[in-house]
């Protein structure tokens, strides 16, 4: 969210910067950080903007609100300018390090020094503050080749801290020995002094998360892929062919990163039959009007024939459809899909096997 962030706030103390304006129709030639905030957050909608309004405070959210209030009019080429220079640079964004003086520097510019002295006081704040918060948003792979290498007594505290189900994942993935003898000290544990505890939360804060925040960063390329999976079709295609143009090792990434319907012929056939209890009969029946040949048999392959029969009747009995009917169906298939193997109850592999994905 930080570059979502970086734009809204950029320029933000420059009230009085306006886009240029011809007959009512915005360009983005002079537009300040809310103003191109407030496109990209118009071009999201509701419900693939939603996560990022969330990340606002509420000064943020009134500057963005304000900006998208007087934004205008911003005709396709103006918006497809501005999210292809989105893109451009996150694409060519290079690494960065974040640490406690840096931050402190680099806030004194831009905040008040009281402001900041609070902001940096949360910050450094008693120790273990949100540390099992972030110790449950740390992938369980990585975080269990961290404690596979210290004591089984301390692995059981640190686990029992945490979700249950982010515990058993980390356990699934140390050692078989260890982890029985985790799970051992775990049942038998009693109450931890708080010294003991506030000792632990200090050594992960600086042996592992802190060093974890440094050299952690998303790639730019699987966020722009979550935003185009909320484009409907037309306006994917287009910024794929505009980023084909300018910049087409960056397109080609993004469309691997990419889930689509399409991707859901992928499902092994447990998931597949999963997701069909799950959607609603209109939702699927839309989706496969649209859809291709092998798709639609791919569905009908998961059906009795009666079923099939009766898909293909309430297919035909829609009539015809408008290509966005179909793409909202779609992407009501796909956003349950992920749904569903968020909350576990299937896994999706996407690419070849020897680039697979798990959501």
């Amino acid at each position: 969210m930080a570059a979502e962030r970086s734009i809204a706030t950029r320029n933000s103390g420059n009230r009085d910067s306006d886009a240029t304006s011809y007959g009512g129709v915005t360009t983005i030639a002079e537009m300040n950080g809310p103003q191109r905030a407030a496109v990209i957050l118009l071009v999201l909608g509701e419900d693939h903007g939603r996560t990022i309004w969330q990340e606002f405070d509420d000064e943020e959210i009134r500057i963005i609100t304000r900006a998208m209030a007087e934004l205008g009019t911003v005709d396709a080429d103006e918006v497809e300018r501005l999210m292809l220079d989105f893109v451009g640079r996150l694409s060519s964004a290079g690494a960065v390090t974040g640490s406690f003086d840096r931050t402190i520097s680099l806030l004194e510019k831009i905040l008040p020094s009281d402001q900041v002295a609070l902001i940096m006081e949360e910050i450094r704040g008693p120790a273990g503050r949100n540390m099992w918060q972030k110790l449950g948003n740390i992938d369980a792979v990585v975080l269990a080749n961290f404690l596979k290498n210290e004591y089984p007594q301390t692995i059981a505290v640190i686990l029992s801290k945490i979700r249950a189900e982010h515990a058993a994942n980390v356990l699934r993935n140390l050692p078989n020995e260890l982890s029985i003898d985790v799970v051992s000290r775990m049942l038998r544990m009693e109450s931890v002094q708080k010294e003991a505890l506030d000792h632990i939360e200090n050594t992960l804060r600086t042996e592992f998360v802190s060093t974890l925040t440094q050299t952690r960063r998303r790639d730019p390329h699987e966020m722009m892929a979550e935003i185009f999976n909320g484009f409907d079709r037309q306006t994917e295609i287009r910024f794929l062919a505009a980023l084909d143009d300018s910049n087409q090792e960056s397109a080609a990434r993004i469309r691997a990163l990419m889930f689509t319907f399409e991707d859901l012929g992928k499902l092994d056939p447990a998931a597949l039959q999963t997701l069909m209890r799950q959607v609603d009969k209109d939702t699927l029946a839309r989706a496969l009007k649209g859809a291709s040949e092998d798709m639609r048999n791919f569905f009908f392959g998961a059906m009795s024939q009666r079923a099939t029969k009766n898909m293909q009747d309430d297919m035909q009995g829609l009539g015809p459809l408008r290509l966005k009917e179909v793409d909202e169906a779609q992407a009501k298939m796909v956003a349950l899909t992920k749904d569903l193997a968020d909350k576990g109850e299937i896994v999706l592999a996407k690419g070849n096997s020897e680039d697979e994905l798990v959501y």
